[in-house]
């Protein structure tokens, strides 16, 4: 099912992307649900897929060596999720897990390496705007760091 282009020019991360670049997201994206407790993607695995978080909240979890993770940060409507799908060697840093029943629209990693490889435009987009996603997660981790240092 095609996602509405209205729908993604509605949020943030895709706000001010031309009509023709929606239009190729619109193309490659479609919806998916995730029920509480549910792991999204798990550190270390293949990065293959991205989303855009339409309702609910997920959990970033960096995998500490025993049987809990540490919380990173708490992503929700609005935010992204995955941006190791752009960058070699496409492994998950951190593991993904529901929090509240959660939609995204999903996009797949290979398909939208390829569409920024023939459209440098829309590929410097949404680089830009993932660096600024992945400055966001390594200051959260950063303070996460500290907090821990000083307890």
């Amino acid at each position: 099912m095609k996602i509405n282009t209205t729908l993604l020019a509605a949020q943030p991360f895709l706000k001010g992307l031309s009509k023709q670049q929606l239009e190729v997201l619109s193309d490659n994206a479609m919806l998916v649900e995730f029920p509480v407790g549910r792991l999204i993607f798990e550190e270390g695995l293949d990065a293959h897929r991205f989303y855009v978080i339409l309702e609910g909240s997920v959990a970033l979890e960096s995998a500490n060596g025993s049987a809990e993770s540490d919380l990173i940060q708490t992503i929700s409507a609005g935010d992204v999720l995955g941006w190791s799908w752009l960058f070699p060697p496409y492994k998950w840093n951190f593991n993904a897990r529901a929090l509240a029943p959660t939609k995204a629209i999903i996009f797949f990693a290979p398909t939208l390496r390829e569409l920024c490889e023939r459209d440098h435009d829309l590929g410097y987009e949404l680089l830009k705007r993932v660096s600024q996603v992945v400055i966001s997660r390594l200051q959260s981790t950063r303070l996460q760091s500290l907090k821990r240092v000083l307890k």
